[in-house]
């Protein structure tokens, strides 16, 4: 049996990065997966690729409305919910005085709103199926600041700390479910395309690197791989933590 033999999950941000090879692991592991993104086009061609075992839903991750009715309609799809990765999230490199409320309010409303409103909603349902995981994608800015990603820091820091509240509310209401977030560092994803089409892809995975004890920009199979830890049998014990995967960053 895989690790995830008998589990539904549901992965935001599913079109690409984290959240595409997360989806892919999951069924490669026996698990169904419902993959959600905004990129329609994108999305459907990741659940079209992972074959047997996937279904797209088009879902905007700020909209109460649709984080009801893709909820509903894994249900319908698959007969039940054990696993939530909110992995749906964007970036900006700004500073405190250089960003302007509505960068700061977009931000927030994806990366930190979007993650509360999958949690309010997802708890129900999964404990109607006897529970299961969720898995809070933040980044090692939630826990480490920049001077130049005030309101990524923020959004993420949130994360991080809704994710413990999440976790200890489950546990006192004895649904079963846990709640823990992920940090990584650098990883090789369409986040960091800004940044390659700026300096080129060498030259800006190579500034990366440079800031990283192991030398190196991470993988996102690297980063699926603690996801599915989290989300399978294997941490029934883990709750109201991060999983820090950072390159040793965070150890300087």
């Amino acid at each position: 049996m895989g690790r995830m033999e008998g589990k539904i999950a549901l992965i935001t941000g599913g079109a690409s990065g984290l959240g595409r090879e997360t989806a892919a692991l999951f069924v490669r592991e026996g698990g169904r997966v419902a993959v959600t993104d905004i990129n329609v086009k994108g999305g459907r061609a990741v659940a079209d690729e992972i074959g047997d075992g996937a279904i797209f839903l088009d879902h905007d991750v700020t909209s109460e409305d649709q984080w009801i009715a893709v909820l509903d309609q894994t249900m319908a799809a698959f007969g039940g919910l054990h696993v939530l990765v909110n992995s749906a999230g964007i970036g900006l490199s700004k500073s405190v005085e250089d960003i302007e409320l509505e960068e700061w309010r977009k931000v927030h409303a994806i990366d930190l709103d979007g993650v509360f409103l999958g949690c309010k909603h997802a708890i129900a349902k999964m404990a109607a199926s006897g529970g299961g995981s969720i898995v809070n994608i933040s980044s090692i800015a939630g826990i480490i600041a920049g001077h130049n990603m005030a309101a990524y820091n923020s959004a993420k820091a949130g994360v991080r700390h809704l994710s413990k509240s999440v976790a200890l509310h489950c546990a006192r209401k004895g649904y079963n479910i846990r709640c823990n977030s992920v940090h990584p560092a650098f990883i090789d994803t369409p986040i960091l395309d800004s940044y390659k089409e700026r300096f080129g892809a060498a030259v800006a995975l190579g500034k990366f690197a440079r800031q990283i004890p192991l030398g190196r920009v991470g993988q996102p199979l690297e980063v699926a791989y603690a996801i599915l830890y989290l989300a399978c049998d294997e941490s029934t014990f883990t709750t109201g933590t991060e999983l820090i995967i950072d390159g040793g960053i965070s150890a300087m």
